[in-house]
């Protein structure tokens, strides 16, 4: 039999006795209906010991009641609450959260959180990146009720509703939930709620890749007969996209250099730009453009300007304090930050952000929860992973730049980067890539990478795990070489991605790899 408190009762009844909001009814494993109902400041003691019980009763999941309209502020005496009506709690199976009052049930989900002055004060102790990354979207009020330090993954593909005024309610926004899982999920928001804090920003998509986030970002703003422009350095996918996608809808394209100016200003002067995008650093060659100066000229003409943030992480550049409208971001890489995720991207203005999520609610492109997850999980240590990388690679660089067979390192760190005057002062750590040209043919190249023994060969980056590769074989090789070369790309090109090893293991390693060519 079920081991409960002594302040809680079980009736074995079919809850008539009871209104339908204030009661929960459930059969599982037990012969006959049972309703648990607690009084308000039981909640978190029985969501404690319930689970201490839960292998006695056969129960996967207990959560403590939410209160929705009628909580109770968390700095209100003991005294106020006294004749509350009690709450029922549900004890059932998979991501099962119901309290009383109008619009809370058992999705896992809190229909409307009221943040007391105490809860909301908390957001003043969070004052540096390290704090934000471990705690936003969650300490600070996530939407999901439940004691446990973590987040809870919340696998579901819809969300019900106690009826048609309820849900009459939600679709004229009286009342907060969910409706179906390609519109939103709660441990997603949770997520999107972290990046808000780190990147400064109203609102926060979430998709699922990288890539995805540039195109929904692209399709939602840039109408058919648009133009945009870009830089010559960037993700060969995203400019295989740029070049082949975006003509069919009529978008035409400027490409200039990310240091040129003087083209972005014309390119402004002779077309309607409707947004202008580039990655800050960019890949390859961690070309730098300043954020500042390019909002300033795109903003006068009012177009949008989109960076892609993805090699500098929110720990070492925030782009919209420099004016940005957007910042993208692959979460693969240093955000999840360990190799088993992928996910994207976008923060900005509401109205903006807004524009792009009823794009991806139409489209798709779902990150899945659990990845949300995983994602959530890895940003807790971004600040350490980050600090760390930066602190490698910059040293890495410097050591390579003085080496007999390096040719040229690309690292916006080095005073030899052509844009280390804009990286220092919109940057406060260089990132955990350096991209450098070995004194070699392709062939030599390649035997240097393949005598390197901890990085994984292999694409991305950003992972705690170092990889290495080289463009000319892994990202074009499907092109010939003097076409590889109008994107700079040279046989002998080496991205290097330095993860959380010890740093004189990995410069020994480069050391023994360098002295087989």
């Amino acid at each position: 039999m079920a081991v409960v408190s002594p302040t809680s009762f079980i009736t074995p009844s079919s809850g008539a006795d009871y209104g339908r909001k204030s009661t929960i009814s459930f059969t599982s494993s037990f012969s006959s209906t049972l309703i648990l109902r607690f009084p308000p400041n039981f909640v978190r003691q029985l969501s404690t010991k319930a689970r201490r019980n839960c292998s006695n009763i056969g129960v996967a999941q207990i959560v403590a009641a939410s209160w929705s309209d009628r909580q109770a502020p968390l700095d209100t005496p003991p005294s106020a609450t006294a004749g509350a009506e009690a709450a029922p709690v549900v004890v059932g199976g998979d991501d099962t959260a119901v309290g009383s009052g109008s619009g809370s049930k058992g999705n896992g989900v809190v229909s409307k959180l009221v943040q007391s002055p105490a809860s909301l004060a908390l957001g003043s102790f969070l004052s540096s990146d390290g704090s934000l990354v471990v705690h936003a979207g969650e300490r600070i009020g996530r939407g999901i009720t439940t004691d446990s330090i973590t987040t809870p993954v919340v696998n579901t593909s819809a969300y019900w509703f106690n009826n048609s005024e309820e849900l009459i309610d939600f679709k004229e926004g009286r009342h907060a939930s969910y409706e179906y899982g390609r519109y939103g999920n709660p441990t997603t928001k949770v997520l999107e709620e972290k990046m808000n804090a780190l990147e400064r920003a109203e609102s926060t998509v979430f998709v699922s890749s990288g890539m995805y986030a540039s195109v929904a970002m692209f399709l939602a703003l840039v109408p058919a007969g648009g133009h945009i422009v870009t830089t010559t350095d960037c993700y060969r996918k995203t400019r295989i996209f740029i070049q082949n996608e975006l003509p069919k809808m009529g978008i035409t394209v400027t490409v200039i250099d990310p240091a040129d100016m003087d083209s972005l200003e014309r390119a402004l002067n002779e077309n309607d730009v409707s947004v202008f995008f580039t990655e800050s650093p960019t890949n390859p060659f961690l070309r730098c453009v300043d954020i500042a100066l390019v909002s300033e000229l795109c903003h006068s003409k009012g177009a949008v300007v989109c960076i892609d943030g993805t090699f500098a992480s929110p720990v070492n550049q925030k782009a919209l304090t420099f004016g940005a409208d957007l910042v993208l971001h692959s979460a693969t890489k240093f955000i999840a930050g360990h190799n088993d995720v992928l996910g994207g991207c976008i923060s900005g203005s509401e109205k903006l952000i807004s524009k792009i999520r009823q794009y991806h609610h139409v489209v798709g492109g779902v990150l899945n929860p659990n990845a949300a997850y995983l994602i959530s999980r890895g940003m807790k240590t971004l600040h350490l992973r980050v600090q760390h990388q930066n602190n490698t690679a910059l040293r890495m660089a410097q050591f390579l730049e003085e080496h007999p067979k390096i040719v040229q390192v690309y690292y916006p760190g080095l005073l030899s980067h052509p844009e280390h005057h804009i990286a220092k002062r919109q940057m406060t750590g260089f990132g955990g890539v350096v991209s450098f040209e070995v004194a070699g043919d392709l062939r030599s190249t390649m035997k240097f990478v393949d005598s390197l023994k901890i990085p994984y060969l292999a694409p991305s980056f950003g992972g705690v795990e170092s990889i290495v590769d080289q463009p000319a074989i892994m990202s074009y090789w499907d092109l010939p070489q003097a076409e590889r070369l109008k994107y700079g790309i040279k046989d002998n090109l080496v991205r290097f991605s330095f993860g959380v090893e010890d740093f004189d293991d990995l410069k020994a390693d480069i050391i023994q790899a360098l002295d087989q060519i």
